[in-house]
């Protein structure tokens, strides 16, 4: 008797331990008690009910990133391209997540490319193109509403490539290649324009520094012309002045010495004989010439003395 309860007894503990269940970190289980939900284990040590309770699923709460194949979608101007989209999402309700909607990923892909053929098709190619925020931002509010109820958070929708035709690729590359040539053309005469005008303005001021330079030397040669008749016209004064002063000296030294009437009319002279060397073509005599010979006469006598 005693072999039978030790028997159930270890039964028992060997049967609890084995239902003891460890849920870790950024994780939860569902589980169902008679096939209906009973509770959601959260991150810690928990124990199901042996025969009773079952686990209906294991569920992360990390985010998760789902990355579907790329879609065919028509544009508004009847262009077909190929868009691949990635999708971050997060489950926020196991719950929900376990009995919302039969392979949650499988639901999503199919729900993302009727919302993508939705939008592009409102949009023309260039506007596809050009307006990825927009198809993001679209495509995450329609998810997440649609979600919703699955216990499916979307985060963030990313467009990831857009490949248009083969034929729309070759015809965007050479109109890409016809406005870099044309922003090239645009450039060299931008530059050519700046080089002209800087060679201009450079032909400019040389031309004024030149015409500068001319003037500063007219006026310095005017300066030195003025310079030089002042200093010319400065001696003349001074020559003028000596040739007074001597005058003036030679009249005091006449007087000094009390020439006499025969002195005076020796000098007229030898005033007359320097007349006579020059270059004069008439000379006029004066009157009292012909008391010469006593003149003569008084010149001797001057000498004897």
């Amino acid at each position: 008797m005693v072999n039978i309860f030790v028997v159930l007894g270890a039964f028992i503990l060997v049967l609890i331990i084995s239902n003891i269940r460890i849920v870790a970190q950024s994780n939860a289980v569902v589980i169902e008690r008679l096939g209906a939900y009973s509770a959601t284990w959260s991150t810690g040590i928990h124990v199901k009910v042996p025969f009773i309770d079952r686990i209906a699923s294991r569920v992360s709460l990390k985010e998760q990133v789902a990355d579907f194949d790329p879609q065919a979608v028509i544009t508004k101007d009847n262009v077909t391209m190929m868009i691949d989209t990635v999708i971050y999402m997060q489950i926020t309700d196991p719950k929900l997540y376990t009995y919302g909607v039969i392979h949650p990923l499988n639901a999503i892909d199919k729900l993302t490319s009727t919302t993508l053929r939705n939008i592009i098709g409102e949009l023309e190619l260039d506007e596809t193109l050009t307006s990825r925020d927009m198809i993001n931002n679209r495509m995450r509010i329609v998810l997440d509403e649609a979600t919703d109820p699955w216990g499916i958070k979307v985060n963030r929708v990313e467009v990831k490539n857009i490949e248009p035709p083969k034929s729309i690729r070759e015809a965007m590359e050479k109109q890409m290649r016809a406005e870099r040539e044309r922003r090239e053309s645009i450039l060299r005469a931008e530059g050519e324009k700046q080089s002209a005008i800087l060679v201009a303005e450079g032909q400019k001021a040389s031309a004024i520094l030149k015409a500068e330079a001319e003037k500063a030397a007219a006026i310095l040669q005017a300066e030195a012309a003025k310079e030089a008749a002042i200093r010319e016209a400065e001696g003349q004064a001074q020559a003028i002045l000596n040739i007074q002063k001597a005058t003036a000296d030679g009249l005091i030294m006449i007087k000094s010495v009390a020439a006499d009437d025969a002195l005076i009319r020796l000098k007229s002279l030898e005033t007359l004989q320097k007349v006579a060397d020059g270059q004069a073509t008439k000379i006029i005599i004066p009157s009292d010439l012909q008391n010469l010979a006593g003149l003569v006469t008084s010149v001797a006598e001057l000498a004897r003395k």
